[in-house]
Order: C-alpha cells, then sequence, then structure tokens
C-alpha cells in the first residue's frame, strides 16, 4: 500500500475561488473510492485527508468530488518534496494505477533524445531559457510550435516556478499539450553559469523541459526524473559534461542505478 509521509505536505489545499470547478464536468471526477484505488489508500485514509485539508476536494450534495486536474497537480506539488524513497513509492503508485497496456517501465533516456540537448545552453535570463529550450526540441523534430510551448511553460513558472534547491529546473506546461509535440519527450540543457530562475534558493543552471501527452504519463516522467536527480554524484558530473553524447551516457549510467 502507498505510504503518505512526507509526500502529503502539511499545507491547506483549497479549490480556487474563480468558478474553477463549475467547469469540470463530472465525468472527469473522482468519488472517494475511485480516489482510494488510484492512491491506493482505504477511503477511509482519502476521507480523512481532505476533511483535514490535505487534499483538493470540494463537496457536491454531501458528497466528496475530486477534480483530476486538481489530484495530478496535487501530485505535482507532492512529488517535488520527496526524497528518494518517497519518489519510489510514488512512481510505483503511479505505475500500478496506470492502464495495463501502458505500463511498461518508463526510461528516461530513450526520451531525451541527443538532439535535443544543448552542453552549453546559451541563455542569461529565465526567458530566453525557455525560448532556447523550445527551439531546441523544435529543432529536433518533437515539437510543431515553439511559440505555443514557450507560453505555456513561461505561464506555469509565473504561476509556480519549477526550480529546485538543487539548481535545476524541470519545465513543463501546466498541462500536456499533445496536439503541438510528436510523441511525450525531453529535452535538456545546461547553462555555462547560474540563472535565478524562481523561488529556489540556489541559482538555476540545468534545464529540463517535460512535454506529455497525458497527465498521469507526465507524472510518472516527474517522479522518476526526479529519482535520477538523487543519485550520488549525477548532477555535479552533469554540470561538468562538454558535450551532448556525454549528457546522455550520464542519463542514462543515473538509470541504471535507479
Amino acid at each position: 500500500m502507498f505510504v503518505v509521509t512526507r509526500f502529503i505536505g502539511s499545507a491547506r489545499e483549497k479549490p480556487h475561488k474563480c468558478g474553477y470547478y463549475k467547469r469540470i464536468m463530472p465525468h472527469t471526477d473522482f468519488d472517494i473510492d475511485r480516489l482510494a484505488v488510484y492512491l491506493h489508500l482505504t477511503p477511509q485514509q482519502v476521507t480523512r485527508l481532505v476533511e483535514r485539508g490535505k487534499l483538493p476536494g470540494r463537496k457536491v450534495a454531501g458528497a466528496w468530488r475530486f477534480a483530476k486536474a486538481e489530484i495530478h497537480h496535487w501530485f505535482e506539488r507532492r512529488i517535488g518534496l520527496s526524497d528518494g524513497e518517497e519518489l519510489l513509492k510514488v512512481e510505483q503508485t503511479l505505475q500500478r494505477s496506470t492502464p495495463a497496456e501502458h505500463q511498461q517501465e518508463i526510461s528516461i533516456a530513450e526520451m531525451l533524445p541527443i538532439e535535443a540537448i544543448a552542453m552549453p545552453l546559451s541563455a542569461r535570463t529565465r526567458n530566453s531559457v525557455i525560448a532556447a529550450m523550445t527551439e531546441l526540441a523544435t529543432e529536433a523534430g518533437m515539437l510543431w510550435d515553439p511559440k505555443a510551448m514557450a507560453e505555456a511553460v513561461r505561464s506555469r513558472e509565473d504561476m509556480h516556478p519549477t526550480a529546485l534547491e538543487n539548481g535545476v529546473a524541470l519545465m513543463h506546461p501546466r498541462r500536456p499539450m499533445p496536439k503541438i509535440i510528436s510523441q511525450p519527450f525531453l529535452a535538456l540543457g545546461c547553462t555555462g553559469s547560474g540563472i535565478p530562475f524562481g523561488s529556489a534558493a540556489a541559482l538555476s543552471n540545468v534545464f529540463f523541459l517535460i512535454c506529455s501527452t497525458e497527465d498521469r504519463g507526465h507524472l510518472r516522467v516527474l517522479a522518476r526524473l526526479s529519482r535520477m536527480l538523487t543519485v550520488a554524484g549525477f548532477l555535479d558530473a552533469m554540470r561538468e559534461a562538454t558535450d551532448a553524447q556525454a549528457a546522455h551516457r550520464l542519463i542514462a549510467q543515473a538509470e541504471d542505478k535507479l
């Protein structure tokens, strides 16, 4: 069973006041029982979590309902607070809740073509990093509308920065954009010096662009990539890599250790 520890977090999460939930159609919602299955918890545990304000939900006709988009964003935020052991539990939970035909293990190395790696990445500001990364993905043949992706990533960063305290930023749009990408993929760039990229204490100089076709796949990639970042020595070696081939080898080697 999925153990909910630090992964849950303690901040109280409330529904948006802007009418967002009114725009969510009923068939996109979880009820208590379906969410319990999805999170590999008991219905009683889900009820306690939402009543304590640790899950985003709202009551409809006296029954708890949970918007899928809000649950996915809650998952995403919690992933960023987890350590390696907790991330493994998260990844296993997400894999178990994935339909059987899509349960094959995700490979970061396979999702990251060498053509979508820039070592170094020529950028000095947050906006130029976003523009350079989306252009990189376009040149690699993975992205068809870099302007739309850049705008979506920038909007996501404005809402909640993806920069981590280890100097890595895991950029992505708020929702998957399957119409403008050829397939789920990653791009990677490392700048020569750190760049202010958000609210994290440290400057950022390692940038991943995560592009997915659906929410669950995005969360699985995010959890696996976050696990890879905890591999001892990986980030130091990545910052010393001199070309795309070396960076890709480091990705594959770190993933083999998971």
